[in-house]
């Protein structure tokens, strides 16, 4: 079953993922968003929201995710959401409420009460076909806080690389690439990564193959900076791509195997 908004009142709203998940896989992408989340957490009244939609047969995910945000904001909630009901048994174990809760659902993010600050699908609309996506993303970022933020993406098994969209409730914003550069032979073999709304336009003509062949040539170009370590080829990288390409942020976030660009940039459908 696909991510319909007319779906039957009362029954979940997707489909049961493979549910593969393992300890550490998501610290790229949740570094990321608790920078980008933190000036919006510490103001949140009352305490944020922040959910784990579709934390696989585990919840590790979830359980990490709280840590990691609640050293930006001591009190917020982050509640795991998941479609199958063995796996939300499962994992109240692992739950401490109020900070750490879990409970069946889908796309249509069932909460008590409120809006949640930050929505998180990892891994899950990968398994969706591409015409499912843009429904499934305006039921998520329907039930988005105000000032939310919904990152949707895909990761390897271990975490190593990753690609991610954040959208606010007025769309897509950003795609973000990060890797573990070490045993990293060009940034193009990210591709594999791409999120579902992306990963069959890597394409000849797509804007989205047009940035990871440029990427490519500039980290070839940037070989010389392979004597000073993986990271100072990625910032010269990173560098000479911005001269082409709208990256948002800098040299700190460079240095951590990121790059961020802007949405419009490489939109489905754009020419470049």
């Amino acid at each position: 079953m696909g991510a319909r908004a007319g779906a039957r009142p009362g029954r979940p709203v997707g489909a049961v993922t493979r549910g593969t998940t393992n300890p550490n896989r998501l610290r790229r992408m949740d570094r990321w968003i608790a920078a980008e989340l933190a000036p919006a957490l510490r103001r949140a009244d009352p305490a944020p929201v922040a959910v784990d939609l579709g934390y696989g047969a585990a919840p590790w995910t979830a359980v990490e995710l709280h840590g990691r945000l609640a050293a930006v904001r001591a009190d917020v909630r982050v509640v795991g959401i998941e479609i199958e009901p063995e796996r939300v048994a499962a994992a109240q174990r692992h739950a401490r409420p109020p900070a750490l809760t879990f409970r069946r659902g889908g796309f249509e993010v069932p909460l008590d009460s409120g809006r949640p600050l930050l929505i998180r699908a990892a891994n899950v609309l990968r398994q969706y076909d591409e015409d499912q996506v843009a429904d499934a993303w305006a039921l998520l970022r329907g039930r988005l806080a105000p000032d939310g933020l919904l990152v949707e993406g895909t990761c390897d098994e271990i975490g190593r690389r990753q690609v991610w969209v954040a959208l606010d409730r007025g769309g897509p914003r950003t795609v973000t690439f990060a890797a573990r550069l070490g045993g990293l032979e060009r940034p193009s073999e990210l591709a594999e990564r791409l999120p579902k709304a992306l990963i069959h336009r890597n394409v000849p003509g797509e804007p989205v193959h047009a940035f990871l062949r440029d990427l490519d040539r500039a980290w070839a170009a940037a070989a010389p900076y392979a004597d000073f370590g993986a990271r100072q080829r990625w910032i010269a990288t990173a560098r000479a791509v911005a001269a082409d390409w709208p990256l948002v942020g800098g040299r700190d976030r460079w240095r951590l195997g990121e790059l961020t660009v802007r949405w419009e940039a490489v939109a489905p459908g754009n020419t470049r």
